[in-house]
This record gives C-alpha cells, structure tokens and sequence, in this order.
C-alpha cells in the first residue's frame, strides 16, 4: 500500500482541525498555514509545524497559491489537503500542486473544471440522461432578456459558486438587473468569477445530497444521502442521514445516479452529487462538489468510515478497499451549525471574543471545531462557529439528544443561533417532516418571536438575583483574593444596613434593594416584591440557588466594558451593575455616548464593498448607503431617517470597526 507521511493543510478552522486528527490517527505529520489573526487558532496549535502567511487579506494569505506552495516545499510535504472552501475547488490549485511534486489530496483538474462551472456541469450531466431544471445561461444583459422565457421566480447562481454563496430567487424582472450586478459582485469576490446564469426555481424543493468515493481504477461507490433541506440563504443550518423523506426505491436510484455521474467523469477521490427533490420525489441534478463538504460528519457517524481517511487512501495512488454492498446506514446522525449571528436581527454576522464558551458535556455526540484558547470569532471568516453532531438510533432520539446537547451549549459574549436551532427542531414541521428549503424563509418571523415570547417569560428577578449573588459573593469565590472587578461596596465598605444597588438588566434600569445576607442567604428587594434567595453551589462562570425554594442554574461571564451576560432556562440576558467600576475606559465613554442621530455608526466589523451616496445628497428613510461585508455576507447599512448627508467618512475598501461613523448628516432644508 503507498503511504502519505506528511500533509500542508490549506485551510483554517475546524476544517483544518478535522483533517489534523485524521492525519494524527495515520501517523501523517501535518503543517498549518495561518494569517497574523489566526496565530492563536486550534489548528495553529495542534500541526506538528506551522507558518504565518500574510496578515489579513485573503488574497495575500489562504487564497495565495504560490505562498501555500512555496510553504508545502519548503516544509517537505508530500500532499496538500485543501478541506473545504478556499482554493479546495481551484483548479489552478492542483495545476500547481503538481508542478511542485505534491499530491493534491482531491480530484483531478479534468472533474474540478468541469464540476466547479455549473454551466459545464449541467451540459456534461445532460448528456448521461440524467434528469435537471430548465436554465439560461450568457451575459447580465442577454439573461436580463432571455430569464422570461423559463417563468418567474427563477433562481439567479454563480456559475463557479458553492456552499450557498451566491444565489438569488428573482420573483419579477423588475429585481433582475440588481439581483445578476449583486450575484455577480459576490460570485467574483468569493470565487474569482463574475459569471452568473439562471435556472428554474422549483417551488418546496428538498435539497438531498449522496457522498460518492472514487478512486484512480474506474471504481465509483455512494455512502447514501445527506438530507439538507433546512437552509438559511442557501446556507445549510442541519443536515441529517439518512433522509426521512426518500423511498428505499428513490434512496436507490439516486446513489445509481451519482455513482454514475462519478464514473463518467472519471472521478476520484471523496465528492458530492446535490439534488432537488420535488414533492412528488422526481430529482433534479443541482451541482457537484469536487471536495470533502461542510456536513461530512453525519455521513460518517452511519456509515462508520471516516472520509478524510478515505480521502488520504485513495490519494496515495491506492484503490478503494471499500465496495458498495460493504456500505449500511445505521441509526440516524444530526448536524447543527453553530453561527455568531443574531437571529433577533436578521441574523447579522456576530464577529467578536467570547467571555464564555462551554461545550455540552453529553455522550454520544461529536463536535466539531476550530476554537482556540483565544475564543475569537474573526469578522473576515464565515461566521460558523462549530459543527454539533449527534447520532441516535433513530431520527427522534437523534432529535431528543440534539435538544439536549443545543440546551448545554453556553456561549457568551457573542450573538449565536442556538436557540433558533433549538425552535427548528421542536417545529411541528421538522417534527413531522413536511419541509423544504423554503422553511426557513417562511417560519423564521415567527420562531424569532416565540423565542422572545419564551425569553420574556422568564421572570425578570430570577437572572437579576443570581448574577448579583454571583458578584456579591466574587471576593469568596477568588480563595479571598482581590477581586479583578471592584464594586462600590468593596471600596467603601459593606457599612450600610441597605444596600441599594443600580442596575441595567437588558434595556431597563432596576434598584435593587439588599436589606441583609449572611453567608449563602440573601434578602433581594426588586419592583415591589421580596425575595429569600440562597446559593447552593458556585464556580468561576456558574451559581446554583434557590428563589423561594425553586431551583435554578444560572451560568454568568463578564466582558471588559464590565457587561454580563447571564444564561438561565436556555436564554441569555445582558445585565450591568451600575456601582462596579469600569475597567475599559473605552467602553464607559462609549456607553455615555450612545447613538446619535445625526450620523449612523457601524452595526460590525467588517469591509466597505459599495457606497451609494455623497456628501449633499438627500436621502430618504430606509434607503440603502452602502454595503459592509462581514463574515462573507453583505449587509445593508440603511439611512434610520430622512436627512442630507453632509459627510461620506469611509470609502470603498475600507475596514471597520463596530461603533465607527459612517455618515454624518445635516437637517433637511425646509
């Protein structure tokens, strides 16, 4: 058997950690490549070398070539494994991989060209007979003539795209012209190519995906199907296996189709074939991935094989050791991603550190990451934060140990979509299977507001007294060591009879009254009512108590502005005690500022990518001013009301920061 001995792997995340443990397991050395912001990141830490590319820049860093390269050869790396996203599908890639000795661990560049152009992808899968929607293909302006002619709503795509990013429903022509300049905007910035063309967009589509390996003797094999239907813009959410909606006689019949789609290209190594499914179970072509994809894990968990290893075999120059009637699914796997992103704000991109990061400690599941000590999520990356992966031996203890595993995940510091995906997967609809990609578009609104109606149901005194409990009692908890984070009563001395503390519990103020403690025990008066409360047990982020002999948990973590962030029954709260002083100057004259109205500040981190406006125009309420890239999305900055501008502070390109001006504005003339 030919063997790999040690791997440049050319990404970064949890990605680049997965394939790490893999190689490990083999007995592969590994090299990581970083840029400056990522020095302190999981998979920094765990290559056996590592070497810093650039700063910042994707171009001059992970999108490098000749750096990535150049580190493979200097390192003495005799493959290269491109995980997923990045340069995992770029031909141009593998061109140079091989001109430098190295073994790209992926397929050829005759499948990669073919597969990684939707447009070529469709005519060469055409020609086998296998089945796909009607699309039109040629230049912005010979779309924006000939998209009528399949009918409205229509789907607008990046031909090199993938992963989701660059795709668009069209209802009308009257949003063509827009839509194909902002796909293509995005097609160039995340695949190097502005080339965009149109399909038929099929009403309740379910999106289903069958794993295919291939090797370098003709030989094509499928692991079954992952069903990916729950998407947020054309971004997958959860993905499951097997899929709940395919018949034994359909699952059959699609992993023949695959399998032969492999075979005809000549494909070799670990791919993906993605299909739509309509509600009659007729499927579609959709595109290929030439790469290990995102959702891997649940494959992995009921087939039992681990791909990357799979992946490593075959690109050794190796057959595969596996055959079809070799493969079963067994039990049922669940993956959730895990995104900073607030779904409460439609879902802007959450960039920032994290005070609090707990992983469920639960048996049986699978969590795939990238976080380093540091717990930083860079705004200039996808915003996910890690893979959750759970298998069951069926879809509802799959379901019911998600649940558990989502209600343990504390994360702080950051906006996260936990508790959407908690809602999703308590839906009637997810429940009962009667979904399609549309699901998330059209549920959202209303899952968003039943997780606030959940949150609001909480009782206000509960996080208050435990948080205050927690810090009252910080001093005790530090082996009686100073505590980082003095509060009034500490400087002056616990002389009052009264204690009469402020306090900012989301976005009201609260005087909360202490009469007297002793040790454990507490008095609390808050808004007119009177509470005995007492602390069972207490840790560096947790506090255990009673309130009137009911029990709680509360799970607590502080950010330097001195804000807390307080987990009770699933949801967070954001509190502040007035009386603690502020250890972040910064924060406290940021505070006192707040949010003028005569300029509009920047809701991110991020890049300025499009500016609509100058310095003397009149806007009007809503309208759109520019667009900040963050975390690989594009959000519009929007004017909150109607004004003249009297001052454009950024320019196209610029990077900036959250809290930074953008536009100044003057009144409107009379």
């Amino acid at each position: 058997m030919q063997q790999i001995y040690k791997i440049l792997v050319a990404n970064r995340g949890e990605i680049a950690v997965r394939v790490i443990r893999t190689a490990r397991k083999l007995g592969i050395k590994t090299v990581a490549i970083y840029s400056a912001i990522d020095a302190g990141s999981l998979h920094v830490a765990q290559a056996d070398e590592a070497y810093c590319i650039g700063e910042v820049e994707l171009s001059e860093t992970y999108l490098n070539i000749a750096k990535l390269i150049e580190v493979a050869v200097r390192s003495q790396c005799d493959a290269v494994h491109p995980g997923y996203g990045f340069l995992a599908e770029n031909h141009l890639f593998v061109d140079g991989c091989k001109a430098a000795g190295l073994i790209f661990i992926g397929p050829d560049t005759h499948a990669m060209k073919i597969m990684g152009n939707k447009i070529s992808a469709r005519a060469f899968v055409k020609k086998i007979n296998i089945p796909m929607t009607e699309g039109v293909t040629g230049t912005p302006e010979e779309l924006e003539k000939t998209a009528h002619r399949i009918g409205f709503p229509v789907l607008l795509k990046a031909a090199a795209g993938g992963g989701g990013k660059g795709m668009r429903i069209v209802y009308g022509e009257q949003e063509l012209a827009e839509s194909i300049e902002s796909t293509s905007r995005q097609a160039k910035a995340y695949f190097g190519d502005e080339t965009v063309y149109i399909e038929k967009f099929i009403e309740e589509p379910r999106h289903i995906e069958v794993q295919i390996l291939g090797d370098n003797f003709g030989n094509v094999i499928h692991l079954y199907e992952r069903e990916c239907s729950i998407q947020r813009r054309y971004q997958k959410i959860i993905e499951e296996s097997p899929s709940p909606t395919l018949t034994p006689e359909v699952r059959t019949r699609m992993g023949e189709a695959a399998v032969a789609i492999g075979k005809a290209i000549g494909y070799s190594n670990a791919g993906t074939i993605e299909f739509l499914v309509d509600k009659n179970l007729d499927f579609y072509f959709l595109e290929m991935n030439t790469r290990i994809q995102v959702e891997h894990p649940v494959t992995e968990l009921v087939t039992g094989i681990d791909i990357v290893e799979e992946q490593i075999h075959v690109a050794a120059g190796n057959p595969l050791r596996l055959r079809q009637e070799d493969i079963r699914q067994t039990g049922h796997a669940i993956e959730c991603r895990i995104y900073a992103e607030d779904p409460e704000n439609n879902f802007q991109p959450s960039p920032g550190t994290m005070t609090l990061y707990k992983e469920p400690a639960i048996q049986g599941i699978r969590i795939d990451s990238g976080i380093g000590e540091q717990r930083e999520i860079k705004s200039s990356f996808d915003p996910m934060i890690c893979k959750l992966i759970v298998h069951g031996r069926d879809r509802h203890e799959a379901s019911q140990l998600m649940l558990q595993a989502l209600n343990d995940y504390i994360i702080h510091g950051i906006a996260t979509n936990i508790t959407y995906l908690v809602k999703l997967l308590q839906s009637d609809d997810f429940i009962s299977n009667t979904i399609s990609t549309r699901f998330c578009d059209e549920h959202t609104t209303a899952l968003v507001a039943e997780i606030g109606k959940e949150k609001n149901a909480v009782p206000t005194h509960v996080p208050l007294i435990g948080y205050l409990m927690f810090t009252l009692n910080r001093h005790a908890l530090n082996g009686g060591k100073e505590d980082k984070k003095p509060n009034l009563w500490e400087t002056i001395g616990y002389w009052r009879a009264l204690m009469n503390i402020r306090i900012r519990f989301e976005e009201e103020d609260y005087q909360v009254q202490i009469p007297g403690f002793s040790n454990n025990h507490f008095q609390f008066g808050i808004a007119g009512e009177s509470y005995q409360a007492t602390i069972s047990e207490y840790s560096q982020h947790t506090v255990s108590f009673t309130i009137q002999h009911h029990k709680y948990l509360a799970y607590i973590s502080e950010d330097q502005g001195n804000q807390a962030f307080v987990t009770v029954a699933g949801h967070v709260f954001r509190l502040k005690r007035h009386d603690i002083l502020t250890e972040s100057v910064t924060a406290a004259v940021y505070e006192s500022t707040g949010h003028d109205s005569d300029h509009v500040i920047s809701p991110m981190h991020g890049k300025v990518i499009k500016i609509n406006l100058k310095a003397g125009d009149t806007l009007k309420r809503g309208e759109v001013m520019m667009i900040i890239e963050a975390m690989k999305m594009e959000n519009l900055i929007v004017s909150p009301r109607d004004a003249v501008v009297k001052l454009v502070a950024v320019a196209v390109n610029d990077r900036v920061e959250s809290s930074r001006i953008l536009v100044e504005f003057e009144e409107l003339r009379k």
